[in-house]
């Protein structure tokens, strides 16, 4: 786009005073095409996915010009790198920052300034409209400029960023470029305060968190991490007696990584996610490759039902325990033993005792609360596979009971910090009798 400096007539200014901007109807868009195709160096595009269209119009509805915004870039490592996000976030991300492919001004109705004049009115409505159509916002916005066409003065002018120079490579399939030789000068800027902070933050705040949303989880641990992960699960004994195409290591590791991707870890959502991996991932998994097709295929959703109907849970533990240790040690014998019951987020509604170190998190076991009981008994159960000698353990008010102190005590050598509710009267009332009030730790 050509910017001039020259200074506008009386008319010319009345022009760009009543100037409107507006999205561009389903029936206009093969007139903005043939403008583009007659007008624009680049011709006419075909956007995929999501996209806006723009017409700018004077006080009489005559078009000036045309705007198309589509789908960023996937990689600009000028771009990602002035973001600072990492791979995935940018897999995750990546609908947030849209690219403006195509802007034209007619010729023969370009008035001074009308470029600049044009581009603040259409980036003030950018994001809102974008959320409107698309239900999220946009944070950020990318242009190209053809370096033996434009100067980019009109980027430049209007506060965007330049980063520098691309590949000179264009897109031509899914991931598949071919190197043109004629790269593009790239501009971004922020559409909002923060942009870029917020797209390389640890969470997305909840207005944006739903285009993470979309984007299905998938494993991102490289194949000598994967083939690391697979030797903790090689113990574990096989249910079967002939094994296929998916060793039961295979298919633990796929559950792992699903649980590291923090992925929904139903049978049909395992399935999918399988599916997500990438061949050279599956080959690292152990998973056999297929003679007829000579590619390694993903398991289906029966072999994960069969799986957890039939693999033995506690050599599972185990293995899980083994891998904590080597990858961050074995857990302080001076923090605090939490034992909690929860629902799982992706539990399928089953209740799970848990116990954990506090403040280091490390895991130490867990037991499945069955319907027909409830935590007491499932508790006690669990301190026979905990090292607890010579340890605090900490339960909820459900567990104050003598029993519990006397199990932890007498038989696994344990302190214990209990709960008081007042619906234990006696209790609460020799604590209060006891043991002294705390001092307040400031005054009011």
């Amino acid at each position: 786009m050509r910017t001039t400096s020259v200074r506008p007539t009386g008319d010319q200014q009345q022009i760009l005073d009543t100037l409107t901007v507006r999205l561009l109807k389903a029936e206009e868009l093969p007139r903005c095409d043939q403008l583009l195709e007659e007008h624009h160096y680049l011709g006419s595009l075909r956007p995929v996915g999501e996209r806006l269209h723009y017409v700018v119009a004077d006080a009489g509805g005559e078009w000036l010009g045309v705007l198309v915004f589509c789908a960023a870039a996937r990689r600009l490592r000028p771009r990602d790198q002035w973001i600072g996000w990492n791979d995935e976030q940018r897999r995750r991300r990546l609908p947030l920052v849209v690219s403006n492919t195509r802007f034209l001004l007619l010729p023969e109705k370009s008035v001074p300034n009308l470029a600049s004049k044009t581009l603040a009115l259409v980036l003030a409505r950018l994001s809102e409209d974008w959320q409107a159509r698309y239900a999220h916002p946009v944070l950020v916005v990318e242009t190209f400029v053809d370096p033996a066409q434009f100067c980019g003065t009109l980027y430049h002018a209007s506060g965007w960023s330049e980063l520098g120079g691309t590949d000179g490579c264009g897109r031509h399939a899914r991931d598949f470029y071919v190197r043109h030789d004629r790269p593009k000068r790239l501009f971004v800027r922020e559409l909002s305060k923060n942009a870029r902070r917020s797209l390389q933050a640890e969470h997305l705040r909840p207005a944006l968190a739903a285009v993470e949303a979309r984007s299905p989880a998938r494993p991102t641990q490289n194949a000598p991490q994967l083939r690391s992960l697979c030797e903790h699960f090689k113990r574990v004994p096989d249910y079967r007696a002939r094994i296929g195409s998916y060793p039961l290591w295979s298919l633990l590791a796929i559950v792992a990584c699903a649980h590291l991707a923090d992925a929904p870890r139903g049978q049909k959502d395992l399935a999918a996610f399988a599916g997500r991996l990438s061949q050279a991932q599956r080959s690292a998994l152990g998973i056999r490759k297929q003679r007829k097709t000579n590619r390694y295929p993903a398991p289906s959703q029966p072999t994960f039902c069969r799986l957890y109907a039939k693999v033995d849970a506690l050599s599972i533990e185990r293995a899980v325990l083994d891998f904590q240790t080597q990858a961050r040690g074995a857990p302080p014998e001076r923090e605090l033993i939490v034992i909690d019951g929860k629902e799982p987020r992706h539990g399928g509604g089953h209740q799970v005792l848990t116990a954990v170190t506090v403040p280091g998190q490390h895991y130490l076991g867990s037991a499945m609360v069955d319907e027909k009981t409830n935590e007491i008994p499932v508790a006690r159960e669990l301190f026979a596979r905990l090292e607890l000698d010579g340890r605090t353990v900490s339960l909820d008010a459900l567990h104050t009971q003598q029993e519990t102190a006397r199990a932890l005590v007498l038989e696994h050598g344990a302190d214990y910090l209990f709960t008081v509710k007042g619906n234990q009267a006696t209790v609460h009332e020799n604590i209060k009798r006891l043991v002294p009030e705390p001092p307040p730790a400031f005054f009011p």
